[in-house]
């Protein structure tokens, strides 16, 4: 799951068709693979979740610590 904070973000992120996406997506695979040594099947998807990096809650469900 890719987080964005706004519509307009996630329309780059995307990529005309797609493209951006299927690239971040095929190198982040590539890369998972060589860590694991195994195939891996990624899923990837974009969501906007609006000021999530002024919010200490979001920061910290995403995974960031403060």
């Amino acid at each position: 799951m890719i987080f964005v904070e706004r519509d307009s973000q996630k329309g780059i992120l995307i990529g005309k068709g797609g493209e951006s996406i299927k690239r971040i997506g095929t190198e982040a695979r590539k890369d998972i693979e060589k860590f694991l040594g195994k195939k891996v099947f990624l899923e990837i998807f974009v969501r906007v979740e609006k000021d999530w990096r002024k919010s200490e809650n979001k920061l910290r469900r995403f995974g960031y610590s403060l």
